[in-house]
């Protein structure tokens, strides 16, 4: 018994031991951090003057000079930091101006050789600076680094660096295929990614379109949003017919995007569609394109299965005028489940915006809108926004 109590005294104090080990190497480190922080505000301040010397001539016709003296390790990471900072900010001849006093300062080869490092955490910075610097002659080694590399930030980390760095699509094509490979659904953040590169993006995306693997092809999609690339229209048209269901969903978005002449039988192919969000999509498009003789694929389209699809039915009718606007009424009063629900939401937003109207012609289509509410209500409703109603629950009522 007595050896039981002397075991559990001997665990305390061990446990004890430990946290406060714990709590004073917390305190180390905090007090570590602080004085590089005091460090690097002191020579940032020391180099003000530098920094303000460079900043006043980078779009000057000069050649830039290096800050004089023998730098300590400290003082090279603030200016090269400070460096980076800008190469993110401009473009053009001011950033080739930074980029070539960060290789003539040596950062790039000094970064390069921390690559090799035994220690990851000097190889993960070292990895950062180098997309920041644009180092190209650094992709191979980003390459290798990233195919042994477990999917996690540092994957990000390293995608990115490759990105800014590469001077070939090829380059970028296989960060993107390693990137993929870890079957983790992160195609918007590859599209993110892709966009970091200083390559001919319009270009790179076209090719990508024509890519035999789907994932690559989705990537180039969703990278394309906001981006003008008129040359890739007819490949969208294509697309839209894909097999795979992620690819053809943001084919259409884009492609209902571009404001297409639709035909009536493409219409309802997209609002038949059995992918959801394809289903979704057109819906969303159709008010927007104000396409009016869609009214009776929108009606129908309240009665969906998906929330997303007849929520955004229930949009596009509010934009398509009175006709569309009395096709949600009717809806409200006759319809049933789901239908009933969506509709009755999205007419008591529109009515909720009486007094939101500045615009006359706002104010002459919300009026024609309440003739048609007051002709099936009688009353106008009151300013309460409920909730939209989603998939189940109980539509007895």
């Amino acid at each position: 018994m007595f050896s039981n109590l002397a075991l559990a005294y001997g665990f305390i104090y061990v446990c004890l031991g430990l946290i406060a080990a714990g709590i004073i190497m917390l305190f180390c480190m905090k007090i570590k951090h602080n004085a590089e922080q005091r460090e690097m505000e002191h020579y940032a301040a020391k180099h003000h003057d530098y920094f303000v010397y460079v900043q006043a001539h980078l779009h000057d016709d000069i050649k830039l000079e290096l800050p004089p003296g023998k730098l300590t390790r400290a003082e090279r990471r603030v200016i090269q930091a400070k460096f980076i900072e800008w190469i993110e900010q401009f473009k053009g001849e001011a950033r080739e101006k930074l980029l070539h006093l960060c290789r003539e300062a040596g950062f790039v080869e000094e970064d390069l050789r921390a690559l090799s490092s035994p220690r990851k955490g000097r190889r993960i910075e070292a990895a950062y600076r180098l997309g920041g610097m644009r180092a190209e002659e650094a992709v191979p080694q980003l390459q290798q680094l990233m195919n042994r590399t477990r999917y996690g930030p540092v994957t990000i980390i390293l995608a990115r660096a490759i990105a800014k760095s590469a001077n070939e699509q090829r380059q970028i094509r296989e960060m993107l295929s390693r990137l993929l490979s870890y079957g983790k659904a992160i195609h918007h953040m590859a599209a993110d990614i892709l966009l970091e590169t200083r390559l001919d993006a319009p270009s790179l995306m076209r090719k990508l379109l024509d890519d035999q693997d789907p994932g690559l092809v989705k990537v180039a999609l969703v990278a394309m949003w906001g981006q003008a690339v008129p040359a890739a229209v007819p490949t969208l048209n294509r697309l839209v017919g894909s097999e795979e269901k992620d690819v053809r969903a943001e084919a259409v978005k884009l492609y209902l995007g571009s404001n297409p002449a639709l035909k009536d039988d493409t219409i309802a192919a997209l609002m038949h569609d059995h992918a959801w969000e394809v289903r979704a999509a057109a819906a969303k498009a159709l008010g927007r394109l104000h396409a009016a003789g869609s009214i009776p694929l929108l009606a129908e389209a309240l009665k969906d299965e998906n929330w997303h699809v007849r929520n955004h039915s229930a949009e596009s009718l509010a934009m398509l005028g009175e006709q569309g606007f009395e096709t949600l009424c009717q809806a409200a009063l006759t319809g049933t489940g789901p239908a009933r629900e969506t509709a009755l939401y999205r007419i008591e937003r529109i009515m909720a915006k009486e007094g939101d109207h500045e615009e006359v012609e706002q104010m002459v289509a919300f009026n024609k809108k309440k003739l048609v509410y007051d002709r099936y209500f009688g009353v106008q409703p009151s300013k309460r926004i409920g909730t939209v109603a989603g998939v189940g629950g109980d539509y007895t009522a």
